[in-house]
């Protein structure tokens, strides 16, 4: 295969995927010819079209463009998330096109140049968006690729040069060991994606994997977790550590110790326990790429965060509505710590759509655990992105397993009344599946906008 470089033609299967979108437009920035398919229009696929990109809608050969037809000249990125035998893929492959997947190709970007890679069950986005952020925002010539819309971009896409790029590293399909980062971080290693991995075990062990691609002293490792490295953690000991943690104005104050010294009175806005240590995490790798450290501290001041990780869509004083993407029990335990944090007087209302099938069925009990620490909880049906049904794993099974007594299922035409007739002045909306479309159109009913 050609370079990156020499390759003039770039066409995308999923486009409108948060990391695919990303590569679609770094690609369309750097002078490349740039289009794709995607089942579904959204925002993310209407902001590549408004840039120039062309995107089509329908599994038809005739919807490529002819400016594609080149084989030594094209390549053809995918997700493991398409269907193998989706017609577009199928006819690529079969046609002796260049086809890689999506990791790959970040890979290939990353690799060439000095990279900082963020690994993890979860934190992924907010650590690497507040890393990206505090490297842009200090002078550093980065480019970040986001698996979140950026609060202070507006994009999933950081572009402040290109000596130095910033990734998510992925666990999904083992893709994180495309890369060869300079530093790393691992923020969690909870058991998912049990349909990839043997058991826990086995993902432990392909993150230490992963951990070993870079040195012991460049490595960001959360307290206990086992990996040798720089120990990150919150008033506890480790090697970076959030001291003297208070909130103060609706923000977390704190000091950093580390074993160059010590910052104090950062500011940091994001709610939630859990995001402090992302943004601890995103400082130890940010003072080991060499980031001034005045500066460091003004950018976090200025971090606002991704959407859909704790975002406010109605913050009135007799209501607030919040969205998260949390689809693990650990962080649907941390939107609930976040929530009691900000909120300690106040009942809640969660409504969460479970997703995937087999996550519900690896997760049933914890999921159970986590959700019945709120006051009222409603479930939608199961999100299947790419699965079929599993007979006996339904939310009606989910709903029965939960202890709290105010619970229900719910239908996604009934969301706007129940959040407009409820008592309870919190609510939470979680989950990745179409539900962060979903309480867009709750938001719009309730504010009065057609």
């Amino acid at each position: 295969m050609k370079p990156l470089k020499d390759i003039q033609n770039i066409y995308f299967i999923g486009i409108g995927g948060i990391g695919m979108s990303a590569l679609a437009l770094y690609f369309h920035r750097e002078g490349k010819n740039v289009a794709g398919y995607d089942k579904t229009p959204s925002d993310v696929t209407a902001a590549l079209q408004d840039s120039g990109i062309k995107v089509h809608f329908e599994d038809k050969n005739e919807g490529i463009d002819n400016s594609f037809s080149s084989k030594e000249d094209t390549l053809v990125v995918f997700t493991p998330a398409i269907p193998k035998m989706m017609g577009e893929l199928v006819y690529f492959r079969e046609s002796g096109f260049m086809l890689k997947k999506r990791a790959e190709v970040l890979g290939m970007i990353a690799n060439q140049t000095f990279s900082l890679a963020v690994a993890g069950t979860h934190g992924k986005t907010t650590t690497s968006s507040i890393l990206g952020h505090l490297l842009a925002a200090s002078g550093a010539p980065v480019t970040a690729f986001i698996g979140g819309i950026t609060n202070n971009y507006n994009g999933n896409l950081i572009q402040k040069g290109s000596d130095v790029v910033v990734v998510e590293a992925d666990e999904f399909d083992r893709s994180f060991l495309q890369l060869r980062p300079d530093i790393l971080c691992v923020t969690s290693m909870d058991a998912d994606h049990l349909d990839i991995y043997e058991d826990e075990a086995d993902l432990i062990a392909t993150f230490q994997e992963f951990g070993a691609l870079a040195p012991e002293d460049k490595r960001f490792v959360k307290n206990g977790l086992p990996l040798a490295g720089n120990t990150v953690g919150i008033e506890e000991d480790a090697d970076y550590t959030a001291q003297r943690v208070r909130v103060e104005n609706g923000a977390y104050v704190f000091d950093l110790h580390y074993p160059g010294g010590v910052l104090e009175n950062l500011q940091f806005s994001l709610p939630g326990r859990h995001n402090l240590f992302n943004a601890v995490a995103a400082l130890g790798m940010a003072l080991s790429y060499g980031s001034p450290k005045e500066k460091l501290v003004e950018a976090l001041a200025s971090y606002s965060g991704v959407n859909r990780r704790f975002t406010y869509r109605i913050q009135k004083e007799d209501m607030v509505l919040i969205d998260d993407y949390a689809h693990h029990p650990t962080e649907i335990a941390a939107v609930h710590q976040s929530v009691r944090e900000m909120y300690p007087e106040e009942s809640v209302l969660a409504i969460f759509q479970p997703h995937l099938f087999s996550r519900t069925k690896d997760f049933m009990n914890d999921f159970a655990v986590a959700l019945s620490h709120f006051d009222e909880v409603a479930l939608l049906d199961i999100y299947p992105a790419r699965e079929e049904p599993i007979a006996g794993i339904t939310s009606e099974v989910l709903l029965s397993e939960m202890t709290l007594s105010r619970k229900q299922i719910i239908q996604k035409n009934e969301l706007t009344d129940l959040v407009k007739d409820t008592n309870h002045k919190i609510v939470v909306m979680m989950g990745a599946g179409d539900i962060g479309v979903e309480i867009l159109k709750v938001t719009k009913e309730l504010c009065g906008e057609s």
